[in-house]
C-alpha cells in the first residue's frame, strides 16, 4: 500500500513567520517593568496596599501584556497570516493594544466594540493604524467578530477564550512573576491579598495558577462591576447564567461567563456598585495624584474592604491591586459629574466611606 504524503511547507510564510514573532519578542524585550506604587495607609495598621502600574506599558494598560501574548499565541499556531487581518471583540484597551502589535508585524486590524467605548480608546485603535467597527449592543461583538474574519479570511483573536491560555503562567515575566519579585524586598514580601478585575479572567487566571504553582499562601480575589455576570456565575456555579446589558466600566464586566474565567481558582469575589468605582478612582487620584480607569476603582474599593477587615481583626501584612489604564482615557465619564448624573451616578457615601476607612480605621456599615 503507498503511503500518503501530503506537504503544506511554506519557505515564504515560514520566514514571515519567523521575522513576526522576532518583532514581537522584540518588543518585550525593549519594555521595562512596571512599577509598584504605594497608597498611603496609617502606619500604625501596619498594612501596606500597592496597586502595579500597568498603564505605563507603550499602548497604556494591562491588556498590553495580553495582546503580545495574543499574537505570539496566534502566530505560533499559524492562525495569523501576512496581509490578513486580526479582528478583536473588544471594549477599548485589547483593542488599542492589538492594533499596536498589528501594525508591528504589518497586519490589518479591526476592533469590533460597543458604540458607547470612549471616544478618546477610538483615537488611540485608530492612532495605531486599527479601524473600529461599532456594534449597539455588546452582546453582538462575537457573532460580529466571527462573521467579519469569515468575510475577509482573517483572524478572530477572541480573547475571551484564549487569554488564560496565551499567558505562561508558570513564569516568563507574567504579572504575577512581576509582582512577587517586586516586592522581595518589602517588609510583607507575600501579601495576603491579591485583588484582580475580570474582563476575560486571564489576568485572575495567572495570578491564581501562578500563587499555586509557587505554593504561596496569598489568596485571590475578583471584584465585578454592576452589569456583569461573573459574580453570579461564581457563587452559583452556573456556567450558563447572563446579562441583559454591557458594564459602565469599561474593560472588565461581562455579559456572560467567559471562557478565560477560571472560577476554581478564585478564592473570593465581590460585587462592586458602579459609582463605588469611580468614588474610588477619584480617591486615588485625591492620594497619589494619578488618574485612572473606572476598573482601577473597582479593584482598588475591594482592595480597601479587606484592608478594613485587616484593620478590624489586627492583621498585618500586604495587599495588591492593579491600575490597569490611565485616567485620560475616560475624562468624559468617570471624571465628569454630568455623566455621572446622566446615569444616575451617586458616588458621594461611597467616597464618605472611603475617608472614614482612612481617618479612622474603620468600614461603615
Amino acid at each position: 500500500m503507498a503511503t500518503l504524503d501530503v506537504d503544506h511547507s511554506d519557505t515564504e510564510y515560514r520566514s514571515w513567520l519567523k521575522e513576526a514573532v522576532r518583532k514581537v519578542q522584540a518588543d518585550a524585550n525593549r519594555s521595562a517593568d512596571t512599577h509598584l506604587l504605594r497608597f498611603p495607609l496609617p502606619e500604625k495598621w501596619g498594612i501596606d496596599l500597592y496597586l502595579k502600574d500597568e498603564s505605563t506599558h507603550i499602548t497604556g494598560s494591562l491588556k498590553h501584556r495580553l495582546a503580545r501574548s495574543l499574537f505570539l499565541y496566534g502566530l505560533c499556531n499559524g492562525w495569523i497570516r501576512r496581509g490578513r487581518p486580526v479582528i478583536e471583540a473588544s471594549s477599548g484597551s485589547t483593542a488599542v493594544s492589538e492594533a499596536y502589535f498589528a501594525k508591528l508585524i504589518g497586519v490589518p486590524f479591526i476592533a469590533v466594540m460597543p458604540r458607547t467605548t470612549s471616544a478618546e480608546k477610538c483615537r488611540l485603535i485608530e492612532f495605531h493604524g486599527g479601524q473600529c467597527h461599532f456594534v449597539d449592543d455588546p452582546r453582538k461583538m462575537y457573532e460580529e467578530s466571527a462573521a467579519l474574519a469569515s468575510e475577509t479570511g482573517g483572524h478572530y483573536m477572541d480573547q475571551f477564550t484564549y487569554a488564560e491560555r496565551a499567558t505562561d503562567w508558570r513564569g516568563n515575566n507574567n504579572i504575577a512573576e512581576s509582582i512577587f519579585r517586586q516586592l522581595k524586598l518589602e517588609r510583607y514580601p507575600e501579601p495576603a491579598w491579591i485583588v484582580a478585575t475580570a474582563g476575560t479572567g486571564g489576568t485572575s487566571a495567572t495570578l491564581a495558577r501562578y500563587v499555586h504553582y509557587m505554593q504561596y499562601d496569598t489568596r485571590i480575589c475578583v471584584a465585578d462591576p454592576e452589569n456583569s455576570c461573573f459574580f453570579e456565575g461564581w457563587t452559583t456555579g452556573n456556567a450558563d447564567v447572563t446579562t441583559d446589558c454591557g458594564s459602565r466600566i469599561e474593560g472588565i464586566g461581562r455579559p456572560r461567563m467567559e471562557p478565560s474565567f477560571v472560577p476554581g481558582a478564585v478564592d473570593r469575589m465581590m460585587k462592586v456598585p458602579d459609582a463605588a468605582s469611580v468614588a474610588a478612582v477619584r480617591a486615588l487620584e485625591a492620594s497619589i495624584g494619578r488618574k485612572a480607569g473606572g476598573s482601577t476603582g473597582t479593584g482598588l474599593w475591594s482592595a480597601l474592604k479587606i484592608v478594613a477587615e485587616m484593620v478590624a481583626t489586627r492583621r498585618t501584612g500586604s495587599v495588591v491591586t492593579l491600575l490597569c489604564d490611565p485616567g485620560d482615557r475616560y475624562l468624559d465619564k468617570y471624571y465628569s459629574d454630568e455623566w455621572l448624573a446622566g446615569q444616575g451616578l451617586d458616588i458621594a457615601p461611597y467616597a464618605k466611606a472611603i475617608e472614614s476607612l482612612l481617618a479612622t480605621g474603620i468600614w461603615p456599615d
